[in-house]
């Protein structure tokens, strides 16, 4: 069974930083997309970024020159480091992956990012 387990939420001044960590755990292999998904109680799950196995990335415009993904495929972790935090980047923070090979796609179970203003 495959798990993604995220980790590294919180409460942030603006202006301040968060890192995010995703990590797959259970018999998961060949990971294509990895990405960032946010969401606001109300509204639709938005992507935030994603990287491919190839390390090509793709951001929302609302968060680029603030936000960088990158990935361990070693670790089939992903990450967000996320610098200049807005109160409007508020929402739950839900990880996802992509297994082509096995027409497979697991979610996390989303982490709070909260920024105070």
């Amino acid at each position: 069974q495959v798990q993604l387990v995220e980790s590294g939420g919180g409460l942030v001044q603006a202006g301040g930083s968060l890192r995010l960590s995703c990590a797959a755990s259970g018999s998961i292999f060949r990971i294509n997309v990895m990405g960032w998904y946010r969401q606001t109680p109300g509204k639709q799950r938005e992507l935030v970024a994603h990287v491919t196995r190839d390390s090509s990335t793709n951001y929302a415009d609302s968060v680029k020159g603030r936000f960088t993904i990158s990935r361990d495929n070693a670790k089939n972790t992903v990450y967000l480091q996320m610098n200049s935090l807005k109160p409007e980047d508020t929402a739950v923070y839900y990880c996802k992956m992509e297994v082509p090979d096995s027409f497979s796609v697991y979610w996390g179970q989303g982490t709070q990012v909260t920024v105070s203003s």
